[in-house]
């Protein structure tokens, strides 16, 4: 699909990916950007029109699908972390928040739209994921699982999706320049060129996107003869 005169949904856009998508939308000619956030007034972006929505609230979502009933693309962006081990006293606590967000969160958007998506001819899904999609070094352990999580219930969405003719793509990742990541000592990419090739992605066809080098080396070591999800030697 095109994004020219697309209207679009982005979930956690008051900042970071989401502000950039938001940003990159309108710049490409979307018609319409709504920015979903718990807070409606932290979304500053001009030119879109801010919505209540807290991913994890059947009825911020149902009230989103109602109003927004004109949407073509939806962004799954909004997420969370926390740093941990599965071993953590506090590990199913965090899981549970985790995945209520991350996964739950994309599931219910993705139900509620579904219809509306099909009833505007198709258009698109697109889901914020990770290269810990794939790997779990026990750092951010639950972030990870859950965005293991998402992918399968991505690559399901393609499927069950594909007689309404709604293009469902993954974009994964490894650490984005955000609040999220400040502190951490790491390669980043910037918001912008994530985004930018997202859409790109969307605008081709794709179902998937590896939006930097280190996802792409790691996709491509997950048939190794050690596979990329294993611990590799020093």
């Amino acid at each position: 699909m095109q994004i020219k005169n697309a209207v679009v949904l982005v979930t956690g856009a008051n900042r970071g990916i989401g502000q950039a998508f938001a940003h990159e939308l309108l710049a490409r000619g979307a018609r319409k950007v709504y920015a979903g956030a718990r807070d409606p007034q932290a979304v500053t972006q001009s030119g879109v029109q801010a919505l209540r929505l807290d991913v994890n609230k059947p009825e911020d979502v149902a009230a989103a699908a109602a109003l927004a009933s004109d949407v073509t693309l939806v962004i799954n962006n909004a997420g969370i972390a926390q740093p941990g081990g599965f071993l953590a006293a506090d590990s199913e606590d965090v899981a549970r928040r985790i995945f209520e967000t991350n996964f739950f969160g994309v599931l219910r958007m993705s139900k509620a739209f579904a219809p509306i998506l099909k009833a505007n001819g198709g258009g698109a899904l697109l889901n914020v994921l990770s290269v810990a999609s794939w790997l779990n070094g026990g750092e951010l352990a639950a972030y990870a699982a859950s965005k293991s999580a998402a992918w399968s219930l991505t690559n399901a969405l393609r499927n069950e999706l594909a007689a309404q003719k709604t293009q469902v793509l993954g974009l994964h990742m490894a650490y984005v320049d955000t609040d999220l990541t400040r502190g951490l000592e790491a390669p980043k990419s910037s918001s912008e060129e994530i985004v930018k090739r997202a859409l790109d992605g969307i605008e081709s066809g794709a179902d998937e996107v590896l939006a930097d080098a280190i996802t792409q080396r790691v996709k491509l070591g997950l048939t190794a003869a050690r596979p990329s999800y294993l611990p590799q030697a020093s």
